[in-house]
């Protein structure tokens, strides 16, 4: 049996459940016992649930699914009920701590028919698109250029780029970098961006579009709508407007006509403007339900002379610039946008921008959205706060191991592909979800476990002089590559002088074991002693401790090991290699890892990928 969830496997539930469960429920306790076959199909049912609902299984939906199968068990309802929350939390627990896909192995090994009932439920894939006609669909994910690209937006990237690809359409990248201030653009970031989705995709954009290069056409569409009435320049201070908005009136600027407005328009673009002293507002209903769409802002004045759009060829050659909702909403229709794909936490945003649509008498995109996902490593970062971080030395930049980046990603070795894999097993689900990185290393360790050579990194060494006795030395070790063969043999030479040779083994294991050892690959050897042992055997002789070991003269390396907040350097010796640098190992006993540059005092350097 693998990974038990009910610790009582022969009862009907522990010592207390009458105390929890009155009436029927305490009588049917003292009735009836559960046996271990019913046990483990609450605890495989449950099991199978969370698989299937990402972690978030619920015992309404398990229970039906017992009852079918097990009909003996309606007359103890009350009791199953309440066993089954037991199993089902403990599922639920089980997949956020290990990952889905130790849930899946657990099935695997216990219960496979379940696997095949759930595979032929489960669509493989993204779901179709709505109202999609192959080869008419353009996608598009637009970030801001203030940073280069965090996991997160991996997802935007992921979803559009597969659709795009399953419907023979278009994926635009578009760079939304009309806030010079709050989040003013990266220079550096455009071209970055660019080749991370790119990376990401596995295809490269067939548009690029900057925003920051638009302003004109922005600039056409207010006048228009000003013209038209559907807009007016509005002078309210925000808190002023904002009591408006509580007390559903109208402010005072709302009536004037739409050559006033295209006046005081004009005024917004002179050097003399004053950030804040008027806004273009959309003419909604200050009625409406939500306060969000009451009048809503479209575009203001930045002081770019303060605050200069990184830009060189834009700089402060304007003063008026769009906020997102209107920007983005002018572009998607341009630019043909299909579908937009986002999180619903933008739901409002697309409220506005149908009220937009509406005025110009344009048909809104077929709108598609998704729920929060938490990765329990990575908390609540975001790229503005990277940034600042950054800038302010906390982070050694980017691609710093312990922040969870795009570039980082890479500099550890996880591969593009388990990236996608990742998101497109995650779905469009609208609902919030907890994640751990355990189900994305898992993605990337199907994709380069069988590709991937093997080291031996030995941690903390402690010296150990090892003669050879009666046995003939061997000059050279030679040693599999890979369990499958296929990456031919590694071969360790021993250096021998006056009947001995120095090896390196861990201190733990020193410590930890103080009988007789086999040295992987090669001998048997007796206890350590004083720093002395002797060979005992070629062949394995008794059921001995395994321990990594390797030559003296093996090159220093470093093991850099993000944990958290920190970056744990473990100081070692590694096994001689000609693997060139961005090679990603197996360090055995260790985990993966990616080499790197040697350092400053001729280390050899690994970061470490997941174990």
């Amino acid at each position: 049996m693998v990974g038990s969830l009910n610790p009582h496997n022969k009862h009907c539930g522990d010592d207390n459940l009458g105390e929890v469960q009155e009436g029927m429920a305490g009588r049917e306790c003292m009735d009836w016992h559960c046996d271990e076959e019913t046990s483990e199909l609450l605890r495989h049912y449950s099991l199978q649930n969370a698989l299937e609902y990402d972690g978030e299984g619920k015992v309404g939906s398990v229970i039906g699914r017992i009852m079918a199968e097990r009909p003996d068990l309606r007359q103890h309802g009350g009791v199953v009920s309440g066993m089954l929350a037991a199993e089902v939390k403990a599922a639920n627990d089980l997949a956020k701590s290990s990952g889905l896909d130790h849930l899946r192995s657990i099935l695997e090994e216990e219960a496979p028919h379940l696997l095949v009932k759930r595979s032929k439920e489960r669509r493989e894939g993204l779901p179709p698109l709505p109202n999609a006609t192959k080869g008419k669909v353009v996608l598009r994910f637009a970030p801001n250029p203030n940073g280069p690209l965090s996991f997160g937006h991996g997802r935007g990237v992921v979803i559009n780029a597969e659709y795009a690809k399953l419907l023979d359409g278009e994926l635009i990248l578009r760079f939304d970098d009309t806030d010079t201030s709050k989040k003013p653009p990266m220079p550096d970031a455009y071209a970055q961006i660019a080749e991370e989705v790119e990376w990401i995709a596995g295809f490269a954009p067939h548009r690029i579009i900057i925003a920051s290069d638009r302003i004109q056409t922005y600039y056409e569409y207010a006048e228009k709508i000003i013209t038209e009435g559907g807009a007016y320049t509005c002078n309210c201070s925000a808190e002023d407007f904002k009591l408006f908005r509580q007390q559903l009136t109208e402010c005072p600027c709302r009536g004037r006509g739409a050559n006033e407005n295209l006046t005081l328009w004009k005024q917004m673009h002179e050097t003399d403007s004053i950030p804040g002293s008027a806004v273009v507002r959309i003419k909604t209903d200050m009625g409406l339900k939500n306060p969000a769409l009451r009048d809503w802002p479209a575009l203001r004045i930045q002081d770019t002379s303060a605050h200069p759009h990184p830009r060189p060829e834009i700089g402060s050659k304007y003063r008026v610039w769009p906020l997102l909702d209107f920007q983005s909403a002018i572009d998607d229709h341009r630019q043909g946008v299909t579908h937009i794909i986002r999180g619903k936490d933008l739901m409002d945003s697309t409220r506005k921008q149908k009220l937009l649509y509406e005025k110009f008498g344009w048909n809104y995109p077929e709108t598609i959205y998704w729920g929060r996902v938490k990765i329990h490593e990575f908390g609540g970062f975001s790229t503005s706060e990277m940034r600042r971080a950054i800038e302010a030395g906390e982070w050694t930049g980017w691609d710093d191991p312990r922040l969870p980046t795009i570039v980082t990603m890479r500099r550890r070795g996880i591969q593009s592909q388990a990236l996608r894999d990742f998101w497109i097993e995650l779905g469009l689900t609208q609902k919030d979800i907890s994640v751990p990185l355990a189900t994305l290393y898992s993605h990337n360790t199907k994709i380069i476990d069988s590709t991937t050579p093997r080291l031996s990194f030995v941690r903390d060494p402690v010296e150990i002089e090892l003669s050879h006795g009666d046995f003939v030395p061997h000059p050279v070790i030679e040693i599999a590559g890979h369990p499958s063969s296929e990456l031919g043999l590694r071969k360790i030479e021993i250096a021998w002088a006056n009947g001995s040779t120095s090896i390196f083994i861990e201190r733990a294991d020193l410590i930890n074991h103080q009988a007789e050892l086999r040295l992987k690959e090669w001998c048997d050897i007796s206890a350590p002693t004083n720093g002395h042992s002797s060979m005992l055997s070629l062949d394995s002789d008794g059921d001995y401790p395994i321990l990594h070991w390797l030559p003296t003269d093996s090159p220093p390396a470093i093991l850099l090991k993000p944990e958290g907040s920190e970056v744990k350097i473990i100081s070692g010796n590694l096994e001689v290699n000609e693997h060139p640098e961005g090679t990603i190992i197996q360090l055995e006993r260790v985990g993966y890892a990616r080499i790197e540059a040697d350092d400053e005092l001729g280390r050899k350097v690994l970061i470490h990928l997941h174990d």
